[in-house]
């Protein structure tokens, strides 16, 4: 087997299990309306952090695809055409991008270093929150689109941002692929 066939084999294991991932993400549920609290957030950053920029956002792309067509991936076993047009497809227009963004997160070394991961993290998160807000200001008007849609997952995005950061952290450059 050559090298480049291993690398692909390697490239379409790890896009599988980070769909898997992606999905499981989903399920972790908790029902608000219009838009429920998930761990996708987390699990688009980390998708992003380990397998890099593009194979990273390719691989929250296909999960997206896989909801696209009908699979039940999304919060509440949803899946559909339907995802992309309702309250929760700005969320899912920028996942994505921040999983292309947080793949160009560097490791960090120092204590220093933690902090601008942990920042940027959080950053991530505001652009999900900030492209999920303007989609949901279409929908439902601005203000009442940042009481539903952004308000209830700030503390949520602090953690998470956290607990990617310390994941980025414990990751050894080598996992990256």
């Amino acid at each position: 087997m050559t090298a480049i066939a291993k690398r692909d084999i390697q490239m379409g294991l790890a896009g599988a299990i980070g769909v898997c991932v992606l999905t499981a993400s989903s399920y972790v549920s908790v029902p608000l309306y219009p838009v429920p609290v998930t761990m996708q957030t987390l699990a688009v950053l980390l998708v992003g952090v380990v397998m890099g920029p593009r194979a990273g956002a390719l691989t929250v792309l296909s999960w997206l695809a896989m909801a696209a067509v009908g699979a039940p991936v999304l919060a509440g076993a949803n899946g559909g055409p339907g995802a992309f047009v309702g309250p929760t497809a700005g969320y899912l227009i920028s996942f994505p991008i921040a999983a292309y963004l947080a793949g160009m997160v560097p490791r960090a070394g120092s204590l220093l270093r933690h902090g601008a991961v942990f920042a940027a993290m959080l950053g991530l998160h505001g652009l999900i929150l900030l492209m999920g807000w303007a989609w949901l200001s279409a929908l439902i008007g601005a203000e009442v689109a940042f009481t539903a849609g952004v308000l209830p997952f700030m503390l949520g995005a602090v953690l998470k941002s956290g607990l990617a950061a310390a994941f980025a952290a414990l990751l050894p450059v080598r996992w990256r692929l």
